[in-house]
């Protein structure tokens, strides 16, 4: 699927490490959509991209693209992904891939309609380790999945004016960090939560600063989720099962992890993929679901954004742009 035409909507920070992993993969970077055309030129002349757009809309109508990526802000997600579709893009959005359940909702029946691929660009989705280690759990080496434990702290400086805290912007550590969280929680739960109880500190914009999230399925098996923009916390997830549990640090883009066996205390190391390669696996996931039509990732992505605008309807928690 290397003969794909790819375009980047958004020269951000994470949107460089996507060009240069496209470059090493020898993959099209057909075009690139910036506010600024000189943001945008200097973008191109970096990754060697022949076409430079500063009018999001002439970039989405240009019929040699075939995939875009959209690495804005999340708030203006939904804007991008309607107008790539409408053009008859595929599009691989970075998370949050919307800000809630009725734009993904939306996004979906019109993807469906064009017959056309919409990726979240999860990190947890796609690495290797993430896949081995739910074999594990799936095949009951380690008996039978009771707790999921999982934390994501970042310590932001707080001012009022950084995006994180922005509302118009849709800000708060749930749409930035948790959706790492909760992605890793539902990744390993055998079914969908249909209990989800939370609590959370609002900052002084409005947004939600730090919270704790508990979700419970069918099963009986639970997920402990605590996040925070105001301390910095060990990006660790754990797996607990009756017979074992297994540690992944340092997640999303995690290559390691334990797995410790209760009865006999003995620690097993799993090591599958390479953190380096993280967003390779996400544009080798996007190719092959263009390739197969099936977007393997769907219900997870779904879940996780109906567990966060779960949350943010009990936190009452609504954007300013939200209808």
């Amino acid at each position: 699927m290397g003969n794909l035409n790819w375009a980047i909507l958004g020269p951000g920070s994470i949107a460089h490490e996507f060009a240069e992993c496209m470059r090493g993969m020898n993959r099209k970077i057909y075009a690139v959509g910036a506010r600024s055309l000189e943001k945008g030129q200097a973008f191109a002349s970096q990754y060697g991209i022949e076409n430079v757009y500063d009018d999001f809309d002439k970039m989405l109508a240009d019929p040699a693209i075939d995939v875009v990526y959209i690495a804005t802000p999340h708030s203006n997600h939904y804007e991008f992904i309607m107008k790539s579709l409408h053009n008859g893009k595929h599009v691989l959005a970075e998370k949050a891939i919307t800000v809630s359940s009725k734009e993904l909702n939306e996004i979906n029946v019109l993807a469906k309609e064009k017959g056309l691929i919409v990726k979240e660009a999860m990190t947890i989705f796609h690495m290797p380790l993430y896949k081995k280690l739910r074999e594990i759990v799936e095949s009951g080496a380690i008996g039978k999945l009771k707790v999921i434990q999982v934390a994501f702290g970042s310590a932001k400086e707080k001012d009022p004016k950084n995006r994180f805290y922005n509302m118009d912007l849709a800000g708060g550590a749930l749409l930035d960090i948790g959706t790492y969280a909760l992605s890793f929680a539902r990744y390993f739960l055998s079914e969908t939560p249909d209990e989800v109880l939370t609590t959370m500190k609002k900052f002084e914009t409005g947004v939600d600063e730090q919270s704790g999230i508990l979700l419970k399925n069918n099963e009986e098996e639970l997920a402990v989720v605590s996040l925070s923009f105001r301390a910095k916390m060990p990006k660790r997830g754990v797996i607990a099962c009756e017979e074992g549990f297994i540690t992944v640090d340092e997640y999303p883009r995690a290559s390691r992890a334990t797995v410790t066996h209760t009865a006999t205390g003995k620690v097993e190391e799993i090591e599958a993929g390479e953190t380096s390669k993280a967003l390779e696996y996400e544009i080798t996931a996007m190719e092959e679901s263009i390739a197969t039509g099936e977007n393997m990732t769907y219900q997870l992505t779904n879940d996780v954004i109906a567990i966060m605008s779960d949350v943010r309807t009990q936190w009452g928690i609504k954007f300013p742009f939200e209808k």
